[in-house]
This record gives structure tokens, C-alpha cells and sequence, in this order.
């Protein structure tokens, strides 16, 4: 290491100097050619992720605070998402950065310090969750009692699937559509919420149906290999699903956070089978026995209406009483039918000759005569009246027409005048006549005559 710097081992004013970037780049040099690859153990401090992509976070323990950053190519192989207060391993190359003086640590893989520490951040992410109303009762969907599509989130290899397929042929078969996902490690997470997702956004009815139920399925395992299922994207995905979801991780003795914002939690992925749908067999039995019941209960209760039916029939009196009153009043009725019919006869008739004595022939004959005269009568003072009418109109025609003979203009020239005519227009005053020719009217006939330029003819 002091090879580095034996060229400037300070000899009074002979002393090699450096610049500031020179010194920063042996630093630099130093730090990782020294440390190289290094495993660091502390807890998480503040986090920032930079909108570049690039993570910066800081490991600290109760004395000192070590920088570190990850570049956003990296963040995907990183393993766990940092968070403020996890206890983790960190491991990557040391580096020291030239343009502050300031070393740090690019790292290139986390993971969680021990399974107290995964409890720990297990247990804040339930409190977090919770607080939300993510776990509440009140939120969980019902299972479809008969679902006709069961999707599976699982992994294809395994006795899990297995499992599932062989219980649902064994209850009542189903259409089953499995998403293939990771069930542990870092691609685990992601995957599952990608699959929940993908099955809703289905189109129901579709050519890739959606499901009417979901089954999220792993095996046994430590809590680092289930952590995939504590992950708080899957938590959310699942939570936010429109279709009833299964949490079928681990055994019975593991619990995740998917478990708790499920809408059922079942021990094995063999029981999530159990609860998805019912035993045919079973159904075949129960209905035959429902039908059973039924065709029972339907002979009783025709046998107990039979019987009600003739205990009231004993009660009631016999036909024939119950029809002599009727028989009675009806041979009573068409005795006096008869006689009711030869009386109504003679009432109508005796009300005719009523009606008829006064339509005698000579009456007739009185009253047409004298109506006849009323007509001739009227019609003789009609005629009259509208011949003394039209000589009244002809007398005054007449008269109008002297009237008109005598205010007309023709008079007016009988007696010297004339009229002056420029085209339709009656010339009256001397100082409208233009040089142009003009048309005189006498009492015997008319006449054009031109004007000179001065107006006159």
C-alpha cells in the first residue's frame, strides 16, 4: 500500500506535489485495489431512488455511515428492496469518487441479516398493511361455489400443481389455466403480481376465459425461500384482485402476508383443491336424496289433501237437496211462461191500436192539401219578392252607370278638353313634356305630335 506514495515521502522543499485529482484517483486506486469485493453487515438508513434509476442508500451501524449506491442496470439482480430500519448483508466493490473526496460502496447484492430480521421487517409490513384495511373481513370475497374456471399461480414443475390438478379430477373436474411463476428467489415477487394482474385483466366469455376463482400455490419451505409471498407487490396485487383468491403457501405452519389479504387461506395447496370445489359424488348424493325428499313430500301432501278433501265432502249435504229449491223455482218459472207471453201480446197490441186510431186515410189527405197550399203560398210571395228585388238593382245600376257616363274623363273632352299623353303617363303642367313625342286624345280620336328642344310642339 505504500508503494503508492513512496514517491512522495516529504524531504523539506524538495517535496513532489500533486494536484487534487491526482490524489483523488490514487485514493480512488487504493480503496479498490485493496478492498475489492467485500461483504458489509449493517442496517439501513436513509433511501433515495434518484429519477435516473439509480438507488442510493445508506448502511450504518452505532458508530459509523457507509454511502452506498447501486446503479439502475443493478437493481434488478439486487435481490430485496432496501427499506429504512432492515438489518442487511450487503456485498459489492468499494470506490471513492473523484469529484467530492468521498469513497462508498456499489452494491450489487442484498440480503436480509438473519431470520429475526426478516420476522422484524415481516411484522412492520403486516402493521403497515394492515393499517390500510387490507386485512379486513369485511373487504374478502366469496367464493363461487361452483367456479367454471380455476386459474392456478404456480409453478409448472412440482408436486404443487400436481396436487391441485389430481384433487380437482378426484371432486368435480374443472377448466383450469395455470400461470407458470418463480415461487422463490428474486424473480418470485414480481411474477406472482404480474400473474394475479394478468388474470384480471382476462375478458370474461373470451378466448383465454378469465377465471372465476384463483389459487396461489407454493411447498413448504424456510421464510427466505417463502419471502417471495411476504413481498408487499404481491400483498397489493392480490388485495386489489376482482376475482377471489386462494392463498395456498407453505404448510399449514407458514404464514405469509399474501395469507392475510387473501379471501381464503388454505393449509396445503391439496386443501386450497378441497375449497375450491365441492365432491361431485357427494352432489350426485345429496341431489338424489333431495329428490327423494321431494317425491315424498309431494305423495303426503297429495294424500293429506285427499283426505281433507273427503272429510269435507262427508260434511256436505247431497246433490239432490241442494238442487230441489232450483228445480222448484224453474218449473214454477216455465209454467208461467206462457200466460206471461199471451198477456205481453195483448198489451202491445192494444198499445198499437192507441197509436193508430188517429192515422186515417181522409186525415192524411185533409193535411197534405192544406200543406200543399202553405207551400204555394209561400212560393208565389217569394217569386214576387225577388222580381221586385231585381228591378230595384236594375234601377240602380242605372243610376251608377249615368254617374260614371257623367265624372268621366270622355265627358270632360265632349266638352273642348283634351289629354296629353308621353307613354302610359298623363302629362299635366307643360314642365314635364321633354323633347320626345307625345299623344294628344280628342273627343274624336287621338293624334302624336313631337316636341321641339325648347318644350313646345
Amino acid at each position: 500500500m505504500n508503494d503508492l506514495f513512496e514517491d512522495a515521502t516529504p524531504t523539506g522543499s524538495n517535496a513532489p506535489e500533486f494536484t487534487v485529482s491526482e490524489i483523488a484517483g490514487r485514493v480512488r486506486k487504493l480503496i479498490e485495489e485493496e478492498l475489492g469485493w467485500v461483504r458489509v453487515r449493517g442496517e439501513v438508513g436513509r433511501v433515495f431512488r434518484a429519477r435516473s434509476g439509480h438507488l442510493y442508500f445508506d448502511l450504518k451501524d452505532d458508530k459509523s455511515v457507509l454511502q452506498c449506491m447501486t446503479w439502475k442496470g443493478q437493481v434488478a439482480d439486487l435481490g430485496i428492496e432496501p427499506e429504512e430500519g432492515m438489518e442487511v448483508i450487503a456485498e459489492g466493490k468499494m470506490t471513492a469518487s473523484g469529484l467530492q473526496s468521498k469513497f462508498g460502496m456499489n452494491v450489487q447484492r442484498l440480503a436480509v441479516a438473519g431470520e429475526g430480521a426478516l420476522m422484524a421487517m415481516l411484522e412492520k409490513r403486516k402493521k403497515a398493511l394492515a393499517a390500510e384495511g387490507l386485512f379486513d373481513e369485511a373487504r374478502k370475497k366469496a367464493l363461487p361455489y361452483l367456479p367454471e374456471i380455476i386459474g392456478v399461480v404456480t409453478s409448472p414443475q412440482g408436486a404443487v400443481i400436481r396436487d391441485i390438478l389430481h384433487r380437482l379430477r378426484d371432486r368435480f373436474p374443472r377448466k383450469v389455466l395455470i400461470w407458470p411463476v418463480a415461487v422463490q428467489g428474486k424473480e418470485c415477487a414480481p411474477q406472482v403480481a404480474a400473474a394475479v394482474r394478468g388474470f384480471n385483466a382476462l375478458t370474461p366469455g373470451g378466448a383465454l376465459p378469465r377465471p372465476d376463482l384463483l389459487i396461489v400455490a407454493r411447498g413448504g419451505g424456510s421464510i427466505e425461500d417463502l419471502w417471495g409471498f411476504n413481498e408487499e407487490i404481491v400483498a397489493r396485487a392480490v388485495a386489489a384482485s376482482g376475482i377471489p383468491v386462494i392463498s395456498a403457501v407453505g404448510h399449514e405452519t407458514d404464514t405469509t402476508l399474501i395469507d392475510h389479504v387473501a379471501d381464503r387461506r388454505a393449509p396445503t395447496p391439496t386443501a386450497a383443491a378441497e375449497m375450491a370445489v365441492p365432491v361431485r359424488l357427494d352432489l350426485l348424493a345429496w341431489v338424489e336424496a333431495q329428490d327423494g325428499r321431494l317425491a315424498r313430500g309431494v305423495s303426503q301432501g297429495i294424500a293429506r289433501r285427499q283426505q281433507r278433501l273427503s272429510d269435507m265432502a262427508r260434511l256436505l249435504p247431497k246433490s239432490d237437496a241442494l238442487l230441489n229449491d232450483a228445480r222448484q223455482k224453474l218449473d214454477l218459472a216455465e209454467a208461467g211462461l206462457s200466460q206471461g207471453l199471451v198477456r205481453m201480446i195483448e198489451r202491445k197490441r192494444s198499445g198499437l191500436d192507441r197509436v193508430s186510431a188517429p192515422l186515417r186515410p181522409s186525415m192524411l189527405r185533409s193535411r197534405f192539401g192544406a200543406a200543399r197550399e202553405r207551400v204555394s203560398d209561400r212560393g208565389a210571395r217569394l217569386v214576387a219578392g225577388q222580381a221586385a228585388r231585381l228591378t230595384r238593382l236594375g234601377d240602380r245600376l242605372e243610376a251608377l252607370d249615368r254617374t260614371r257616363r257623367t265624372l268621366g274623363y270622355e265627358a270632360t273632352l265632349a266638352r273642348g278638353f283634351a289629354v296629353v299623353r308621353q307613354g302610359e303617363a298623363v302629362v299635366t303642367r307643360a314642365a314635364e313634356v321633354r323633347q320626345a313625342a307625345l299623344e294628344i286624345e280628342f273627343r274624336d280620336g287621338r293624334i302624336n305630335v313631337r316636341t321641339g328642344d325648347d318644350g313646345g310642339s
